[in-house]
């Protein structure tokens, strides 16, 4: 009795040791995010600080580097010669004086224009007009900028270097996109293997192997960014509808008789359950770390979509071994809610408040941030 008691015990100790040592090879978000030197929970800052300032412009990515994003969040075009620039439209009648500056040319898209023509418009004084209470008068004249001096606002801060968070857009019209993006960072240094140090802490995602994020909505783009750049970081996008995940509704907004955009998007649904994971697999056999998917907002608004945080969502993308960034959310109301459904990331127009939220506030205000800068 006393031995198999005894083996029994030496068993049950070794089955426990077992487990243990599975677990430990299997990390759970928090592990995995570290590894890849991606802070955890990340503050991705959408087009940078685009509520206090206008989106993708030097103001709003030195405020957000300023206050302390982790990553300048931007969407990727190229100009008809050649130089890759962030915008997110892919007309620039609602955020540039095109229609004033080029009135034949105003329908055309952003891609038809030099990126001398590009910078002739003015990019800041839309927000002061659909904005006054944020308004101020030097963002009037404010300019579209390249990938390069987005890169030079990412390095220009020595005591906070943030990552940049980058967004193939429309990729289809800018064929060979991809390499060119690979070009440019490896020029200028952000694809060089990082030092034996791993981003420890959130104020060093800028020099850690975490330092640049790939995104996309596009799957050929995912399989074009995975050839080009195998080790950098890669996250598919998420969102219900053409193009992406179907739909358990056929029924267009047009149809549906909802008067209100946000509550048809946060109506929409995957067809069913496997739809949902089979774009979550794909991501993984891609060469994704990550998903980024849309969310419906408590109060709605145009960036409520479909509700695709859902906890048990987020369960299956964490037991793929991946993470999960969701867009777009600036209410604390919502970051709760999606951090307790259990996301490992936030892209935010309002940088300033979710780093109030995660405990990790601002040394100074927005508005001392701002006028830091100049603005």
């Amino acid at each position: 009795m006393p031995a198999t008691f005894t083996q029994s015990a030496l068993l049950l100790s070794l089955l426990l040791g077992l487990g243990q040592a599975q677990a430990a090879s299997e990390p759970g978000p928090a592990a995995l995010a570290t590894r890849m030197g991606i802070p955890h929970p990340a503050v991705i800052a959408h087009r940078g600080a685009s509520f206090d300032a206008p989106e993708s412009t030097a103001a709003a990515y030195k405020l957000a580097r300023d206050l302390g994003a982790d990553y300048l969040e931007l969407d990727l075009q190229r100009s008809k010669d050649g130089v890759l620039f962030a915008l997110h439209d892919n007309n620039l009648q609602r955020t540039t004086d095109v229609a004033s500056k080029f009135p034949e040319r105003k329908d055309s898209p952003a891609n038809a224009f030099t990126m001398a023509e590009l910078k002739t418009l003015d990019a800041g004084s839309w927000f002061n007009a659909a904005y006054p209470d944020r308004a101020r008068p030097a963002f009037a004249g404010l300019k579209i900028l390249t990938l390069d001096e987005i890169i030079d606002i990412a390095q220009g801060n020595p005591l906070h270097k943030p990552g940049l968070y980058i967004e193939t857009k429309e990729p289809k019209q800018f064929p060979g996109i991809e390499h060119d993006l690979k070009e440019k960072l490896q020029d200028r240094g952000w694809l060089s293997p990082a030092g034996s140090k791993l981003a420890k802490s959130e104020l060093s995602v800028g020099q850690g192997k975490g330092k640049v994020v790939l995104q996309t909505f596009e799957k050929s783009s995912l399989e074009l960014l995975q050839k080009e750049m195998p080790q950098v970081p890669k996250i598919l996008l998420l969102w219900v509808g053409e193009g992406n995940i179907e739909p358990k509704s056929t029924v267009t907004f047009a149809q549906s008789g909802d008067t209100d955009k946000a509550a048809y998007y946060a109506k929409q649904q995957p067809k069913d359950k496997a739809e949902f994971q089979r774009w979550v697999d794909y991501a993984k056999a891609q060469g994704a770390i990550g998903t980024g998917p849309s969310a419906a907002l408590t109060q709605g608004g145009d960036q409520s979509y479909a509700d695709l945080v859902q906890p048990w969502m987020n369960q299956y993308t964490h037991d793929q071994g991946l993470l999960v960034h969701v867009y777009t959310i600036d209410e604390a109301v919502d970051y709760q809610k999606v951090m307790a459904a259990g996301v490992d990331g936030i892209f935010t127009n309002r940088a300033s408040e979710l780093l109030k939220f995660y405990k990790r506030p601002a040394a100074a205000s927005v508005a001392q941030v701002i006028r830091n800068n100049g603005y």
